[in-house]
Parts: C-alpha cells; structure tokens; sequence
C-alpha cells in the first residue's frame, strides 16, 4: 500500500503531469495569441482575422491577432515552435510553412515534429489559365500545344518554390512537357504577364484568378483538388483529365507548439469546427473562394505530413532547391 502511494505521487510529480489536466478544465482563462505568418492586409490575414473573431466567441475568450510576417513565414515558425504548449499561442499554418518551403529548403524548423496540428481551416484550388490569344480551347488542346512546341512554352509563378511553381512542374512532369519557369514577386505581375502575353499560361489561386477569368482576360483550363470548384463549375479538375496527385490547393490551417495536451487540442478542435460548419462562413469567405474543411488534430497531421511528401518528391525529381 505504502509502495503505491509513493508511485501515485511520483506520477503526479512528473514533468507536466500534473498541470495538463488543471489547465484543460480552466481553459482559456486569458487572451490567446494567434500569429498569422504574413502582413497585415492580405488574404491570409482576412482568413485568420474572420476565423479567429467567430472562434472567439465559441470557446468563450478572445483572440489577438499577430502579423509576423517575414522569411517566408520561418520567423512565425519559430516563434510558435519555441512557445509554451498551453494553448494560449497558436499559428495559422499554410501550405507555404509546412509544404512547399520545408520541401525546397533547410529551414530551422521541422514542418511536423515542431508542431501540435490543431484543424484544418479550409482551402482554394490552383487553376491553370492561359492567354486566351493562345491557340487552345481546353486542356486536351493545351496539352497538345505543349507536345508541338517542347520547351518553347513559358509559364510565371508568385516566384522560386511557391506553389504556383511546384503545381505547374508537377504537371508538366507527369505530362512529360518540360515548360519554361518564369518567376514573379508574387501572384499579380505573374498574371499580369500572361494576360499580356509575355508568358503563355499561370496556376494561381483560384481567388487571384477569378476577375480576370469572368473578364475573359484569361482562359481556364483545369483546377486542382478533389472537386470542380462551385465558382467555375465548368472547369475539369485535373484528376478528371487523368492527372494524379493533384488535390494540392492553396490551404490554411491551425497548429500549435509540439507538446499541447490532448484535452485542450480537443476543445480548440471542436469549437473550431463548430465555426467552419456555420452555413454563413463559406459566405463570408466568398472573397477568397475558400471552402470549410473541417478536420481533427489527427487527420489534419496526415494532412500536413502528405503535402510535406509531396512537394518534397517533386523537388527531389526536378532538382528544385532554393538553398
């Protein structure tokens, strides 16, 4: 008897054992700080900011919004790996911290060993638009076009390693038609350079991209993920065409310090995904063609380490580095 009690009391004294259930039961009794890895402004930060403001008030306390933009996310990174994991600093992972970056550069963090995953937030396709002066009136002429004219074809990207550059190689390797990569300091130029026909064709985001598809100033070709998307219900998904691995899309998503316990990881994924199955928030989100993807901690954890696999094949295929 006197043996047991003295094992019980070491349990209690272990390293964390003891707190992480007091501090479940009470949580959140205070602010709870959620870093956005870009400046203030841009989608990213209306998708955190609409998020966080309804997240509020399910779970019962505030949330302070915290631009860290910079590095490509890596100072957000960091900051949130080298936080206590108590669940009052969170981060709004994106396909660009924890995929396309950890896959074509040494960074000082490990995309999923650093991190507690949270929940998916939702996503957006990519969509291949082309100058609609190009003499293609689909993907099958598109690829046609290609085959006729190897390594004359120039694509732009939002620059070296995005995921408008990735998703195009993907593509042109599993079609076999090497394409020539011209990069862009973001999204808009890359667009503005094919509209002007200085490059034949781009893969954006779907929201980037919208205006200038209704406005005929760009062709749409195909869309990644695993659904047409509800904007352009016309347009084929590249799985459609054939293609495989190709429900990639621009994603955001909620993660924490390595370490949170299991019991608050649990109450922030379900009031998380209490607000993402609201019917008004794929409404409010109109702007960045974002749909809800509701997930738990352990499916968005495959989630996150899949993409990482992804993209890092394909750098490892096209020799792709950034260091």
């Amino acid at each position: 008897m006197q043996r047991r009690t003295l094992l019980q009391a070491a349990a209690m004294l272990a390293p964390g054992a003891w707190w992480a259930p007091a501090r479940a039961q009470g949580y959140p009794d205070r602010l709870i700080r959620y870093i956005v890895p870009v400046a203030a402004g841009g989608g990213s930060d209306l998708v955190g900011r609409t998020v966080t403001e309804r997240w509020g008030k399910a779970i019962g306390q505030s949330f302070v919004v915290e631009n860290q933009g910079g590095g490509g996310g890596v100072i957000a990174c960091q900051n949130t790996a080298k936080a206590a994991p108590d669940g009052y600093t969170l981060m709004q992972g994106y396909v660009a911290t924890h995929g396309t970056s950890p896959a074509t550069r040494k960074l000082p963090y490990d995309p999923v060993r650093d991190f507690t995953p949270v929940g998916m937030i939702g996503a957006t396709p990519n969509v291949l638009v082309v100058d609609p002066k190009l003499p293609v009136k689909d993907f099958k002429d598109f690829v046609a076009y290609l085959k006729a004219h190897q390594g004359q074809v120039s694509y732009g990207s939002a620059g070296a390693g995005s995921l408008t550059h990735l998703t195009m190689e993907l593509m042109a390797m599993q079609l076999g038609t090497p394409m020539v990569h011209v990069p862009y300091r973001g999204v808009a130029p890359a667009l503005t350079d094919a509209m002007g026909g200085q490059t034949q064709a781009v893969f954006p985001g779907l929201a980037a991209a919208l205006p200038h598809i209704r406005s005929g100033r760009v062709r749409a070709l195909a869309v990644t993920g695993n659904t047409r998307a509800p904007q352009i219900k016309d347009v084929p998904t590249l799985d459609e065409l054939g293609l495989k691995n190709f429900d990639a899309v621009q994603w955001y998503g909620v993660v924490g310090p390595a370490g949170m316990p299991a019991e608050i990881v649990a109450r922030l994924n379900d009031t998380l995904n209490r607000v993402l199955k609201a019917p008004d928030l794929s409404e409010k989100l109109s702007g960045e063609a974002l749909e809800p993807m509701p997930m738990s901690p352990a499916e968005f954890g495959r989630y996150l380490q899949k993409d990482v696999e992804r993209w890092t094949a394909l750098a490892k295929a096209q020799n792709i580095s950034l260091d």
